[in-house]
């Protein structure tokens, strides 16, 4: 007997070959969380605990053809987007949205944890006015606010005008990531809005070093939870509870920073 088949759910991001971001964490964080991941790899990337040594993007049509092959025979529930690279994949991907009935989980990765530059200078203006609208909710941290809308936040304020300036760009809903934000001390602070709701999403701020995925992760989290059905306060809210857990489990690899870890769920009720 057949089991039952769990919500769907597909990313279309880069590989990270040291398992802690892109492709990799966000299959894992939909494991964990109950659904069925499935991947469009639009870059690969020789990574490690220290930092991004290389990165190749694929050829449209090999985005394309991922895509399709995965969206017209298996469907899915919603679609989450990281690292795209180029304008070229920018405007791949934003087209490929617009033809899907799924929402849409747009995180516009544009640096590394370590600085690494992993969009092109040149397809800012294709993810401001091409992917942004494809967005039910874009994720930027407080780098890519900066990227993108040229607002340098400093505090809860500031937060609010990013959000405003991301919603402009015609997504339905941003979640201001404001983990950077030194301001807030000891709480890493978030806002989601729609530009009439309001939610501020705050959690302990852990002392953990090993923190890597944690963008990818949290967006990943949050797509999960609109492919089971879930409105987006409650898949935001749902995310940010499971990207706290992971952070505060993350741990050493290697010589640099540490990958949050995704089974942290797991490994608490196996001991329990």
């Amino acid at each position: 007997m057949s089991g039952v088949v769990p919500p769907l759910c597909l990313t279309v991001a880069g590989s990270d070959s040291g398992g802690g971001a892109g492709i990799q964490a966000d299959l894992k964080a939909m494991l964990a969380l109950g659904v069925h991941g499935m991947s469009v790899l639009t870059a690969v990337t020789a990574q490690n605990s220290l930092g991004v040594h290389g990165a190749w993007e694929l050829p449209p049509e090999a985005v394309t053809a991922q895509y399709r092959a995965v969206v017209d025979d298996i469907g899915v529930g919603a679609v989450k987007t990281g690292m795209l690279a180029s304008a070229v994949l920018v405007e791949t991907v934003a087209e490929l949205l617009a033809g899907t009935d799924a929402p849409a989980v747009v995180d516009p990765v544009g640096v590394s944890k370590h600085g690494d530059a992993l969009l092109a200078a040149s397809a800012l203006d294709a993810v401001r006015g091409e992917l942004l609208p494809r967005a039910t909710v874009a994720t930027p941290n407080l780098d890519e606010v900066t990227q993108l809308t040229g607002i340098v936040v400093e505090d809860e304020d500031g937060m609010r005008r990013a959000a405003d300036a991301i919603l402009g760009h015609g997504a339905r809903w941003a979640l201001i990531k404001g983990g950077h934000l030194a301001a807030h001390g000891g709480e890493a602070v978030d806002l989601l809005t729609d530009g009439t709701e309001e939610h501020w999403l705050r959690a302990p701020r852990h002392d953990n070093r090993h923190t890597h995925g944690t963008g990818c992760t949290l967006a990943s989290a949050a797509a999960a939870g609109l492919a089971k059905g879930l409105t987006v306060p409650e898949a935001v809210t749902a995310a940010k509870a499971y990207v706290t857990g992971a952070i505060a489990a993350g741990f050493a690899l290697g010589g640099g920073i540490g990958p949050v870890d995704h089974a942290w769920q797991w490994k608490g009720s196996a001991t329990g």
